[in-house]
């Protein structure tokens, strides 16, 4: 039997992956998904232009920035 994870992707092809940065300090965007239903919509937009999956980043990569808790990235 499959895990649910497999069971619910196909994975016999690549996958394209959308990266949506919640956080106040994204240098990509600038902040602006803080809002979830501005980044919902983004999500969407995302989905529509051919995204499989979405990455929901609550912890920013920029250097020098501070870890961030598991619970206030699910919060973002």
């Amino acid at each position: 039997m499959k895990d649910s994870f497999e069971a619910r992707l196909q994975l016999d092809r690549p996958l394209v992956m959308g990266i949506l940065n919640v956080t106040p300090d994204s240098f990509s965007d600038g902040g602006v998904h803080l809002d979830p239903l501005v980044a919902r919509d983004k999500a969407r937009v995302m989905v529509g232009e051919g995204a499989d999956l979405i990455d929901v980043g609550g912890e920013s990569t920029r250097p020098g920035a501070l870890p961030v808790s598991p619970d206030e990235q699910c919060r973002r």
